[in-house]
């Protein structure tokens, strides 16, 4: 069966599942999670089976997240065409490659939280399933061809488990938005406010927290109140109602009232230089890397990414462990042989 998902993050916060799309043997349908619907059947009918997606990432963090929900086994259409050595990887780009077919995208930013469905948003929900099913067919005896069915689907079950974690909220730093870095301790307090306002009227008003004010909007703020050292005679938005005024000066007041020991502090980052010996042995893992890849074809980074290589050329513990047996099966040569 094939699965596709559409969510509200444009126009609602926190983000919703808004329609999910299934492709199936004899038909399609649309399953509405914003009605009044029970979905637990659903997910138990889905249970075990085999599920077609592209590009899964997204759409299994937003079914873990909202419904708990974690398949047994999938195909990742995606992931399939770039281990057959496809450059261009995109819905579109992999169904013009092997079936012929283009599709018109032009609802792509639409407003799913919206009801009723225009036709053109219908039709462009059921195209991301309707051809998925003949797409892995032809995708999988690819993959059995040239010898990397197994390398996918080691690949589908880490992206399975990835995307079942829990989300970790890191306090420290979830509310450090874009220009913190230039703040003072006094701004970094403002900001830290600022912030924890904006996320509750987010989530007061169903809204995401950019439409009520920027990230650039909350450190400018937070950085004049600093250099003030008071609510007066800022320049506050234009476009805030009353109540937000009032709110906005009240968490910058609390900021600045923040005693100068218990301030949030910019968090440094000491990243250990490598040793020559630890850069050498990185590069031999390189340009191994890199000729493997040449010889099948595929994207060096589907084997070990750069930060990988950088870990193994430490020697990080449990970094060769987190590689999976495909990867290293084509990473395991003799370094002493190696130039």
């Amino acid at each position: 069966m094939a699965l596709d998902t559409e969510a509200d993050s444009l126009h609602a916060y926190p983000e919703k599942l808004c329609l999910i799309q299934l492709a199936f043997e004899g038909g399609e349908a649309l399953v509405d999670p914003l009605a009044d619907l029970h979905l637990e059947p659903l997910w138990d009918s889905l249970d075990g089976r085999e599920l077609i997606f592209h590009a899964a990432d997204y759409d299994l963090r937003l079914l873990f997240q909202g419904h708990h929900f974690r398949p047994t086994t999938i195909f990742d259409t995606m992931w399939a065409a770039r281990m057959v050595g496809e450059e261009r990887f995109g819905l579109n780009d992999v169904l013009t490659r092997f079936l012929g077919i283009t599709l018109e995208k032009g609802a792509q930013k639409a407003n799913w939280g919206k009801r009723p469905l225009t036709d053109r948003m219908v039709t462009y929900a059921l195209n991301d399933v309707r051809h998925l099913r003949p797409l892995q067919r032809l995708l999988s005896e690819k993959l059995t061809s040239c010898g990397r069915l197994d390398w996918h689907a080691q690949s589908c079950q880490r992206l399975i488990a990835d995307c079942a974690k829990p989300g970790v909220v890191e306090h420290e730093t979830v509310w450090r938005t874009k220009g913190h870095d230039r703040l003072d301790e006094t701004g970094l307090a403002v900001l830290r406010e600022l912030w924890h306002w904006r996320e509750m009227d987010a989530l007061r008003t169903g809204r995401p927290p950019f439409f009520i004010l920027s990230h650039e909007l909350l450190s400018d703020l937070a950085a004049e109140a600093a250099a003030k050292g008071s609510t007066g005679g800022l320049r506050l938005p234009h476009f805030l109602t009353h109540r937000r005024r009032q709110d906005v000066l009240g968490a910058i007041e609390r900021g600045l009232a923040v005693p100068a020991d218990k301030r949030p502090r910019h968090i440094r980052v000491y990243n250990r230089r490598m040793t020559r010996p630890e850069l050498d042995l990185a590069e031999k893992y390189r340009c191994y890397r890199d000729a493997e890849a040449k010889k099948l074809e595929i994207d060096p980074t589907l084997i070990a990414s750069k930060s990988t290589l950088f870990a193994l050329g430490r020697q990080d513990p449990g970094q060769w462990e987190a590689l999976l047996p495909w990867q290293r099966t084509l990473l395991n040569f003799d370094l002493s042989k190696s130039a």
